[in-house]
């Protein structure tokens, strides 16, 4: 729709910033000799960001600047190099699960931040680390983390490093040290939120939002002094219970979009991580999320636009205060969250120039608005969804393929994409230089239906939707046909608002994050195991270097006395096909990496034994890695409830008493075939264990099994969280 206006470390002087002081810096460097900073100062401010091209040796913020652009002015590495990059250095790192976190690099220090929202500084001339802080987070909580128990990157600011923890604590960590300098609970513990993504840090304000919509929360975004810690504004993306009165003049307008008692589920639309901030327009511009429950008719029924889900928000920085939004998917049902990266850029259109604001938002259409107005300035689809088919330049909406609203019909639909969306967290970039927006597209569909009855889980997800029709049913494919699942990188102009071209993953299960450069480079990883530069405007492949891990995270580049260094933290659920485990303390082999021309240093290629103090690696519970999707395991869980908790217990953990196994700790998560035979065919049935062939399918017990797999990754957590002294 049209945009909408509602009326209403350690001290070391030798090392200095970045470039500064380096008597011959890299082709492409304007860096300024005059800020000279000691190392671990982190001595970031609103001037440093706004003129980051000035320093390009250095990274300041997870999207590099205030624009969010993920673009690099550095060219030491080019197209006609990087065929010599090796591995400078590498360090493993001590979690597993999904490691998301962009580094940010200032002051000669690396900052990054790892599954369980732990934040650890390194040395970037050395690797060695300097500090690492660990909040000690409860691993109950991770049964709140819809999707894993992730966490994007800190931000640096004033002397600080600023990380937002997934329990929901905002915590301002002493740039030198890593001692804690504050600490704020920013949501109410007794519901199910959680924090994984990136802080920012405006006006001297930090900002963060969080996460939770698949449970029982009501959005926000918050802002707090970065000295005190204390809350400067609050800003909430949906109407809340009316007796309490609006928070905000536009959510009463928003409140006649809505329907039945949706506030006693919260409502959703969480802004748990797309954000960027036009110093020129002094405007931060954000996204928020899906509803809660995601299916429409069970959340507001009879309909309407739900605002502000699913909506790109502009705001005043200063004081929270709302000055227009974009809603791409109104009445969303299908969990088309707009969360996804925001990026702020200048497009010289043949008319003139344009500030706009740009996003690849997991429904598949790529949107450019004006950045001062909020004015649609195209939508087109950047890959092949099924739920629209196109949207309405006059009115702004999506034109919706009728058999897609399952909510509506009551007909189970195949809908594209599934609730992952064709592009998701990862990180976007941009080069002025072609042009051209570089992205990670992954193509999917699923099966959404409206189960007969919904009843609140206050123990787990709350989507209201089936991912699998009942039995005998033939679910709707909407628009005919569904797309088939793959996986690809894309350089996308948005001038022209059409695809440039594309390389395809030999891993299609995820996408990745993306980073461009001025020596005509796009980086990305994926989920065979590989990092690579590609030609950027071409995208032939020019380098390649295997990772050992998935890559979800995107990378950054720095100087490192003059030469140009590129970093990747890597790992993710599971690990690419045919690689063994070569770290001790992380099962997905979690590392960050870290390289240069040529670098010559190597990976091990087989699992230490021993650990470094000598000891033998032992740990008591060793369950397969999790790599279903966040849908499989949300309909495990409500399987497993419906059919297995009875006697093995809620969340997979027996009760006292119970004669039931802890299936957690079962050798038949490490084989499909002997889970199935004891759970569909029976054949422990002896043994007391029946078996569901009559009322489960492969696919249910499938799902369950990679729910039982998670909560044994949850236990695993735990279990060395608390051998860590």
């Amino acid at each position: 729709m049209r945009a909408h206006l509602l009326s209403l470390a350690v001290a070391a002087p030798a090392l200095l910033l970045g470039l500064a002081g380096c008597t011959n810096p890299p082709s492409g460097s304007m860096e300024s000799a005059a800020t000279v900073n000691q190392m671990g100062a982190a001595a970031v401010t609103a001037q440093r960001l706004i003129n980051a091209d000035n320093e390009p040796g250095s990274w300041l913020a997870a999207g590099r600047d205030y624009r969010e652009q993920r673009f690099s002015p550095l060219d030491q590495i080019n197209d006609t190099n990087v065929s010599k990059l090796g591995l400078a250095w590498y360090a493993d790192v001590d979690t597993e699960r999904g490691q998301e976190s962009t580094p940010v690099v200032v002051d000669g220090v690396m900052y990054l931040t790892t599954a369980w929202s732990m934040v650890k500084a390194y040395d970037i001339r050395t690797g060695s680390l300097l500090w690492a802080y660990d909040p000690k987070i409860d691993r109950a909580k991770g049964a709140d983390a819809c999707c894993d128990v992730v966490n994007r990157g800190v931000a640096a600011w004033n002397g600080k490093i600023y990380v937002g923890v997934l329990d929901g604590r905002l915590i301002a960590l002493d740039g030198k040290t890593g001692k804690v300098v504050w600490e704020k609970q920013t949501t109410d513990t007794s519901l199910p939120y959680t924090i994984t993504g990136v802080p920012r840090v405006v006006k001297g304000k930090v900002i963060i939002g969080n996460g939770g919509a698949e449970y029982r929360v009501r959005g926000y975004i918050t802002a707090y002094d970065a000295e005190t810690g204390e809350q400067a504004w609050r800003w909430y993306s949906v109407p809340g219970d009316p007796a309490n009165g609006d928070e905000q003049p536009e959510l009463a307008e928003a409140r006649k979009t809505w329907n039945g008692e949706f506030w006693k589920l919260g409502g959703g639309g969480t802004l748990w991580d797309g954000m960027a901030y036009d110093p020129d327009l002094d405007t931060i511009y954000v996204g928020t999320g899906n509803g809660t429950p995601w299916n429409q008719k069970y959340r507001s029924p009879g309909g309407g636009d739900n605002l502000f889900l699913s909506s790109i928000v502009a705001l005043d920085p200063n004081t929270g205060k709302y000055k227009w939004h974009y809603q791409t998917t109104p009445g969303e049902t299908w969990d088309y969250t707009a969360t996804q990266p925001i990026m702020v850029a200048d497009l010289n259109y043949p008319e003139g120039k344009r500030r706009v604001v740009m996003q690849a938002p997991k429904n598949g259409f790529f949107y450019v608005l004006d950045a001062k107005t909020g004015k649609l300035l195209s939508a087109e689809k950047f890959a092949p969804l099924t739920w629209a088919t196109h949207v309405d330049m006059k009115t702004g909406r999506p034109v919706e393929v009728p058999e897609a609203r399952f909510d509506i019909t009551g007909k189970p639909a195949i809908v594209a994409p599934a609730a992952l969306g064709m592009h998701n967290w990862h990180p976007i970039s941009f080069s002025p230089e072609t042009g051209y927006v570089y992205l990670s597209v992954h193509v999917s569909s699923s099966t959404y239906a409206s189960p007969d009855k919904f009843e609140v889980n206050l123990k787990g997800w709350n989507t209201g939707i089936g991912f699998n029709a009942a039995s005998g049913v033939t679910p709707v494919i909407a628009t005919g046909k569904a797309p088939t699942t793959e996986g690809y990188l894309i350089a996308w102009d948005p001038i022209a608002a059409k695809e440039v071209w594309r390389v395809q993953n030999t891993d299609p299960r995820g996408g990745t994050g993306v980073m461009a450069t001025s020596g005509n480079l796009v980086f990305s990883g994926n989920h065979a195991g590989e990092f690579s530069a590609y030609d950027a405007r071409t995208g032939k492949k020019l380098w390649g270097a295997s990772t050992q891990a998935k890559v979800v995270a995107a990378p950054a580049t720095f100087t490192v006395d003059g030469q140009q260094q590129v970093a990747i933290l890597v790992g993710a659920r599971g690990l690419p096909v045919g690689q063994k485990r070569t770290v001790p303390s992380s099962a997905n082999n979690s590392r960050i990496l870290v390289y240069r021309i040529g670098g010559a240093a190597t990976l091990p290629t087989d699992m230490p034994t021993t650990t470094a103090s000598g000891a033998p690696v032992q740990v008591k519970i060793d369950p397969p890695l999790l790599t279903a999707s966040n849908e499989t395991v949300a309909s495990g869980e409500m399987l497993f409830g419906a059919n297995c908790a009875v006697c093995h217990g809620a969340q997979s953990v027996p009760a006292a008493g119970s004669i039931a196994p802890d299936l957690r700790y079962s050798a038949l998560l490490n084989a499909r075939g002997g889970w199935n035979g004891a759970v569909r065919e029976g054949d422990r049935a002896q043994r007391g264990m029946p078996g569901f062939k009559a009322t489960l399918t492969e696919e249910q017990t499938d799902a369950i099994l990679a729910y039982v797999i998670k909560r044994a990754n949850d236990e695993k957590a735990a279990q060395e969280a608390a051998a860590r002294p």
